[in-house]
């Protein structure tokens, strides 16, 4: 899952660029706190969890919608930070059925990815801050791969093969974390000092997507 925003005019200062990162990162945090909160609400009501389980698509558009009109508003502020947290509210509330599974059946393993991603998400990301290596080459290739993942996992959620599934989150392990590295370069060279909205939401999907696929790797390793 992503999106892509256009970029405005570049990052000039170090003092820019600082405040960039500042704003990108705390928007981050405080996404991750809304999705929490989005879940809480969701494992509180049985009855929601089990309509966003058996009507999963509907879901995931009653999601997007918001994040479609903050790309539209992405310089209104508050309008744009709105959206976004109604977007984080909204995942939240998606992924709490397979919270609630995993908690049930796997007790501690949603701490578990937590950690691992938290631990993943620190050494990529202060790789792509320190290396002073060029990731562009790398936006084609990770958004193929990104829509063959996607492709494939819509054909597996009807056949149902539980190996294609641990295939498919391993893939996605990766990926994300490819994606993470990029944006992270992106939000260091291509950003502007108004587009930390737009950096805020890539990298929290990255996030978001390593961390369930992390869930989904270590449950089957588990198992």
């Amino acid at each position: 899952m992503g999106v892509s925003y256009q970029t405005g005019t570049l990052v000039r200062t170090g003092e820019e660029r600082a405040t960039l990162v500042r704003r990108t990162y705390s928007l981050v945090l405080v996404s991750v706190l809304v999705t929490m909160v989005g879940a809480s609400f969701g494992l509180s009501q049985p009855q929601l969890m089990a309509a966003v389980a058996e009507h999963p698509f509907i879901a995931f558009f009653c999601s997007i919608a918001p994040l479609l009109m903050a790309t539209r508003k992405k310089t209104d502020f508050p309008v744009n930070i709105g959206l976004v947290f109604l977007f984080n509210l909204v995942m939240g509330v998606i992924i709490s059925p397979a919270l609630y599974f995993y908690g049930r059946t796997q007790p501690g393993l949603i701490g578990q990815a937590a950690v691992l991603t938290i631990g993943a998400f620190g050494i990529l990301t202060l790789y792509a801050f320190v290396s002073r290596r060029d990731f562009s080459a790398w936006g084609s290739f990770l958004m193929v791969g990104l829509w063959v993942l996607i492709g494939t996992m819509l054909l597996n959620f009807f056949f149902r093969s539980e190996a294609a599934s641990l295939w498919l989150s391993s893939v996605a392990v990766l990926l994300f974390s490819g994606l993470l590295v990029f944006d992270t370069w992106r939000l260091r060279n291509v950003y502007g000092p108004d587009d930390y909205v737009g950096a805020a939401v890539q990298i929290y999907l990255d996030l978001l997507n390593m961390f369930m696929a992390i869930l989904r790797v270590t449950s089957n390793r588990r198992g």
